[in-house]
């Protein structure tokens, strides 16, 4: 019998060249201008997005299916997130939050939906949110987006966000770093959380889909052997539920993620006071 391939699950998110680019240095740091998987996949992402919006916002008083998808996507963050957690004076800033949660998700459920091409051994298909470097970027963005905000509508009155009201001075001296650390873990965590979900799912989904070709080859040299079949199809079932468990999931984290945003937001504009 041949000698059967070495199952590598995380083979699927290696980042490789497509295009060459220009390559040049800037302060003695080196730039790469390569086109790779990653790029390309957010490339994709970022126009499936736009001919979406393009085709389906009509704005029509009495909207089509199309356009419903959109007003139902959007009220997701307007009606759901923005205006109970942060009230009116959070509408402002809509824009930036709705963007946040249609790249996360758009980005998610293309890692699901090409996931097949992994499956089937292909390097042609990529889940870019499972870069810790895309999400830590995301994260790291929308977080001192936040903390700059605050600087700018509240001034260095925004620095007694760290020091809890009503605390005594004495302990003040410990309960300020302690706040600013768990302040500032914010993007780690934010980035940790899509970038796990995503990495997660689709390295079990890979090692099903490997158990699912190795036990198939199995089954076909007969005899006892064939009821490895059993587990073959198993294997295939599992992944079936797990591609609707990852469509769920992709969605629930781009929601996730930008309800914190929100959360973060809504510290700065209604800073020190409810809303």
């Amino acid at each position: 019998m041949a000698e059967q391939p070495a199952i590598e699950p995380m083979h699927q998110f290696l980042i490789h060249k497509l295009v060459q680019g220009p390559v040049f240095q800037i302060g003695g740091v080196n730039f790469d201008m390569s086109i790779t998987n990653s790029v390309a996949s957010m490339l994709v992402g970022a126009a499936l997005i736009v001919v979406f919006f393009l085709t389906t916002a009509r704005g029509s008083i009495v909207p089509n299916r199309a356009q419903a998808v959109v007003e139902a996507l959007y009220n997701i963050v307007d009606r759901i997130l923005v205006t109970p957690i942060i009230g009116h004076h959070g509408r402002p800033y809509i824009p930036y939050l709705f963007t946040l949660f249609m790249v996360i998700a758009v980005l998610n459920l293309m890692g699901v939906v090409l996931a097949f091409g992994n499956l089937a051994g292909q390097s042609w298909t990529f889940t870019v949110t499972s870069q810790l470097a895309v999400t830590a970027t995301l994260a790291v963005l929308t977080f001192f987006s936040v903390f700059i905000l605050g600087f700018i509508k509240h001034g260095p009155k925004f620095l007694t966000l760290f020091a809890p009201s009503g605390m005594p001075p004495a302990l003040l001296v410990f309960m300020v770093p302690i706040e600013m650390l768990s302040y500032f873990v914010r993007p780690i965590t934010l980035a940790m959380r899509l970038f796990g979900n995503m990495l997660g799912g689709h390295v079990v989904m890979s090692l099903f889909g490997s158990f699912v070709v190795a036990l198939g080859i199995v089954a076909l040299s007969g005899g006892v052997a064939t009821l490895a079949l059993i587990p073959s199809v198993l294997s295939f079932a599992m992944i079936v539920a797990l591609t609707g468990l990852e469509l769920v999931v992709a969605i629930l984290q781009a929601f996730v993620f930008t309800a914190l945003a929100t959360v973060y937001l809504n510290e700065v504009v209604n800073f020190g006071h409810g809303h």
